[in-house]
């Protein structure tokens, strides 16, 4: 089980991420994209995931992943239950959420120094 410090301890430490506060919810962006963002009570997070595999995924494990809200259904987002999953598959699915947001370059320096 992840709890929501856990997440936003992780996240802040990745290269140009920021902690913004939106409608009393936390998110996560690289400039103006948000990558993840936590429910209000934390139980849940929403993150960037190609929207082709998404159906797939929520298929593949319906008790940890879900689909978005419906007025997000057109972004590439994804959510998953915080109490569904560890600290190593959260920092999975953080680290692909953000590589998704920045420039190669800066996805590439990151590799380098945290290796898969």
């Amino acid at each position: 089980m992840v709890t929501g410090d856990e997440v936003r301890a992780f996240a802040s430490t990745l290269p140009r991420a920021y902690e913004a506060l939106v409608r009393d919810r936390i998110k996560f962006r690289v400039g103006q994209i948000v990558f993840v963002a936590l429910s209000a009570d934390e139980t849940l997070m929403g993150f960037a995931f190609p929207r082709e595999q998404r159906e797939a995924l929520i298929a593949a494990e319906p008790g940890k992943f879900l689909l978005p809200e419906p007025s997000d259904l057109r972004f590439r987002w994804v959510r998953c239950r915080l109490a569904a999953i560890d600290a190593e598959e959260m920092r999975e699915l953080v680290v692909e959420a953000w590589r998704m947001c920045v420039p190669m370059k800066v996805w590439t320096a990151y590799l380098e120094t945290h290796p898969l």
